[in-house]
């Protein structure tokens, strides 16, 4: 067994607890913090913890768990995401949780606010509008009036007056956090031989449900311990993977993945530990700087606004060169819209940047993993014989 293994299991017991235990040993522990979730793709964490609270991700069951009520609230053609998390709200797997952040993520997503507010009216609920226009004096205005509407409403949970020191000292905190996310996803490019995808994973998603403390401490010892690692590296196609930003993709994907002869060097799988991207001002006006990071972070999603077309997938170019990949895999949720809208106008920015891709959809169930390890086989494949699918 090596140093390495017991905090994996850790973490892959978080991922695996549906029934949020580590959040109610945290309120034990803190008997007058409040635990907010949050849904993909982004939500200000940093004001959750300023209000002496808990930052929850939610981001569904995945394959855990039978859809029976979920059902009764959405249609069956939509995504799984939507239906999985109100399935675990009304089996009361989600009680420990005070209120509920729903980013704009797309109509399901608000729809979903919607149904929670009718289905549990005791709890706090947050429609974060996140700004689509990026002036300053525009959608900086705008986002600088939900925050702080949303900081003063979460410290009235807590007791609290909204303090702007105690936000800096949380934006501090966060910063460290993505710093130390960034490192990973660094070392990973460098040497994806040392860093399991799966395992990477799973380290990176235990941050959804720990205090961002607890959570750069495991980065942190996960960077020591994989750097120490002697591991030869194997003749793999490094890929870069898409499309799942919000609905997570089954455990046995990535591992499927793996198994096909794939190093996945980059994905987009939990861009709330992300973004925004670089450090949050820690200086001056807390609430500012907030803003300032959302609007000038160049972080590129189906859900993010671009006002110029042909700048449409130039990030994802960009950061595909920068971490050596040598084809994309788009892998995308069922039913997602606005992931197989963006598809088409991500393609043809890698076509013309001749960078091999190939596609395919995955749903919650585990049956299709075979002929998806066939596909990415192939995929890898074909770019270590002839250097382009």
């Amino acid at each position: 067994m090596t140093t390495l293994e017991p905090l994996i299991e850790r973490c892959r017991e978080l991922v695996d607890d549906l029934e949020l235990t580590s959040v109610k040993h945290w309120k034990a522990a803190h008997p007058r913090g409040i635990a907010i979730g949050y849904l993909p793709i982004y939500a200000p964490r940093e004001i959750v913890h300023a209000a002496g609270g808990l930052p929850v991700g939610v981001v569904g069951a995945g394959e855990e768990l039978e859809i029976v009520r979920g059902d009764a609230c959405f249609q069956s053609y939509i995504c799984h995401l939507p239906r999985s998390v109100i399935e675990l709200a009304l089996t009361g797997r989600l009680d420990v949780l005070e209120g509920m952040i729903f980013p704009s993520t797309c109509d399901v997503i608000r729809n979903l606010s919607g149904i929670w507010k009718l289905s549990f009216p005791g709890k706090w609920v947050h429609y974060l509008d996140l700004p689509q226009n990026f002036e300053p004096e525009l959608g900086g205005v705008f986002y600088r009036r939900i925050l702080l509407e949303m900081y003063s409403e979460l410290c009235a949970f807590t007791g609290q007056q909204p303090d702007l020191e105690r936000l800096r000292a949380s934006i501090a905190l966060f910063n460290e956090n993505r710093r130390l996310v960034s490192q990973l996803y660094a070392a990973r490019a460098a040497e994806p031989w040392k860093f399991g995808a799966l395992e990477s994973y799973l380290v990176l998603r235990a941050g959804l449900v720990l205090p961002v403390e607890e959570h750069s401490a495991i980065l942190r010892e996960y960077l020591a311990g994989c750097a120490l690692r002697e591991t030869r590296p194997l003749d793999n196609a490094r890929i870069a993977l898409r499309g799942a930003f919000c609905e997570q993709p089954p455990l046995a994907l990535i591992q499927t993945l793996e198994r096909a002869g794939c190093y996945v060097v980059e994905d987009d799988f939990l861009p709330m530990l992300r973004w925004p991207e670089g450090d949050v001002s820690e200086q001056g006006d807390p609430l500012g700087a907030l803003v300032s990071a959302w609007l000038d972070t160049p972080c590129e999603a189906a859900s993010r606004y671009v006002k110029d077309v042909d700048q449409k997938g130039c990030t994802l170019v960009a950061s595909t060169r920068q971490t050596k990949a040598e084809g994309v895999i788009f892998a995308t949720p069922s039913f997602c819209d606005p992931a197989l809208l963006d598809r088409p106008m991500m393609q043809a920015a890698l076509t013309k940047a001749g960078i091999a891709f190939t596609s395919f959809k995955y749903a919650e169930n585990t049956g299709q993993m075979q002929p998806i390890r066939e596909q990415a086989g192939t995929f890898a494949d074909s770019i270590k014989l002839w250097g382009e699918a």
